[in-house]
């Protein structure tokens, strides 16, 4: 009699017990769903900073801008892509892009950067508001055909990517007083020498710098990634 209520009472225990834990799962599901919603409806869009000289590692700038606080853009340019066609602001007009600079025969930190924007280009590949343009640094060496061979072994798509020669200077100024972006070679090459880095520049439709990014590192090429879908969302609203 004993074993029997013994029995019994095991059954009972563990009918409660199965009864529990659907009870229990159901209630983490509701949890998770009343979460999500209070979150949808409680979240601050995330807004990605604009940067200005001033805020910027002083070795990448221009000392002329070093201390501007506000009113920063990319400067007008003219440029020839490795198609031979003139690339100016106009070609990037209402458009968010990266920018970086390179020389085609690096064979340090250019090849990792070059294959990371590929990433991007595959990322944004049907998105027409998403571009690259690439600066070369050493634009006498890099010809209109030198470019054109070094996109094709690298998969440049123009539609979406140009990378540009042209005059020295342009492209100096451009990056110490536009893009912030590299160093200053401190005139041992010549009054328009600089050292490239490894940074990827995120740009946005009114030509502000949004975001800096390690070209070489593959978590912030997902940061970028991120940051290019947040920036083009804010203009939805």
């Amino acid at each position: 009699m004993s074993l029997v209520f013994n029995t019994y009472r095991l059954k009972i225990m563990l009918n409660l017990f199965k009864r529990l834990k659907i009870l229990g799962s159901i209630l983490a599901v509701l949890s998770v769903v009343i979460l999500s919603i209070f979150y949808n409806l409680l979240k601050v869009d995330r807004q990605l900073p604009i940067y200005q000289p001033a805020s910027v590692n002083v070795e990448l700038v221009d000392s002329t801008i070093q201390y501007q606080k506000k009113y920063h853009r990319i400067a007008d340019f003219n440029l020839v892509n490795q198609n031979g066609f003139v690339v100016t602001q106009e070609t990037y007009s209402d458009k968010i892009y990266v920018a970086d600079f390179f020389f085609t025969t690096c064979q340090t930190i250019c090849p990792v950067m070059t294959k990371n924007m590929t990433e991007i280009q595959k990322e944004f590949l049907l998105d027409p508001d998403i571009m690259m343009l690439s600066h070369s640094v050493t634009p006498e060496l890099d010809s209109v055909e030198q470019l054109h061979r070094y996109a094709k072994s690298k998969g440049v798509i123009a539609s979406k990517w140009n990378l540009v020669t042209g005059n020295k200077k342009e492209i100096y100024e451009l990056a110490r007083k536009s893009y912030l972006a590299v160093k200053d070679n401190n005139g041992t090459g010549g009054p328009f020498d600089m050292i490239h880095t490894e940074n990827f520049i995120l740009i946005d439709k009114e030509r502000q710098i949004r975001g800096f990014y390690d070209g070489t590192d593959l978590n912030e090429i997902d940061r970028l990634i991120d940051d290019i879908k947040t920036l083009k969302a804010s203009y939805k609203d």
